[in-house]
């Protein structure tokens, strides 16, 4: 929590301020979630580790590559970068990319439903553990659930009126960033943490669809002679209007679906070891 709070104090705000005017996003709504958030995980991991000993349930390795994924979303919510989203839908693409690819992995990684359980007071722990285990979790962390959900909060958020609701309204906006934030995170649990090799191929598919539906949703948005988001006021950055919304979404298709597209050759590589290994059991 330290060195949140100091990142949080040195956050790039001058070096993009210049020339661009763009209206101060009110913080607060970002920062609330983001610092209960990260409490909770490390009121967690200082309980298990306190009681397991160090790197025990979570590994340092893990408990890092959560601290880079929540600091990734810390600058990317609060920095000036969340005052540019209001003028520039390119700059909001730039953000979601990082915050939905990047920063939610690294923080699943992390495996934030361990610390969260730890965190707990002990009375509570059964029951969560068992909630955790209930069938509608189980429907959502399903890849297929998972995937689902993905779609619903993508495309929904990518609506002329929802998503141009979220630009006149920080409330808005702050719950636009954690649905992403949350569906992502959900949806790399269902593709990262299922260690049965079973699940692999369900992992895939839901991978390879996520790619299609996003690379879809990009190719309509670059491609589109019709401004979709009116709302964004332009000129920033050189950029008119529709540049602005195809430069977005060229951000979308590229390099989104190149994550995508490597994360489903790698499921496709352990899919074809796991049956090599099948393969060579059944031969002995």
């Amino acid at each position: 929590m330290r060195v949140l709070a100091t990142v949080l104090l040195f956050l790039p705000t001058a070096a993009l301020a210049h020339a661009d005017h763009a209206a101060p996003v009110n913080d607060t709504w970002a920062i609330v979630p983001l610092v209960l958030g990260g409490a909770i995980y490390a009121a967690g991991l200082a309980r298990l580790w306190r009681q397991g000993g160090p790197g025990r349930g979570i590994t340092r390795t893990r408990a890092a590559l959560f601290a880079g994924g929540f600091l990734l979303a810390a600058v990317l919510l609060l920095s000036r970068l969340s005052d540019l989203t209001k003028l520039l839908l390119t700059a909001h693409m730039i953000q979601h990319f990082a915050l939905m690819l990047i920063a939610a992995p690294l923080m699943v990684l992390g495996r934030p439903g361990l610390a969260a359980l730890w965190a707990a007071p002990q009375s509570w722990r059964g029951r969560l553990a068992r909630a955790g285990t209930a069938l509608p979790w189980r429907g959502l962390a399903h890849p297929l659930g998972a995937w689902i959900t993905y779609f619903v909060v993508l495309w929904g958020w990518h609506l002329p009126p929802l998503h141009q609701a979220a630009l006149r309204s920080d409330a808005i906006h702050a719950v636009q960033h954690f649905c992403f934030l949350g569906a992502a995170m959900l949806f790399w649990h269902a593709v990262l943490e299922r260690p049965r090799a079973e699940s692999r191929g369900g992992a895939f598919i839901a991978v390879f669809a996520t790619a299609v539906q996003s690379c879809a949703l990009a190719a309509l948005l670059t491609t589109s002679q019709v401004l979709w988001y009116p709302a964004y006021g332009g000129g920033a950055w050189g950029l008119d209007r529709m540049q602005d919304q195809q430069l977005g979404g060229l951000i979308m298709w590229v390099p989104c679906c190149a994550i995508f597209i490597g994360t489903a050759v790698a499921l496709m590589a352990r899919l074809l070891s796991d049956s090599d290994r099948r393969m060579q059991r059944t031969a002995r």
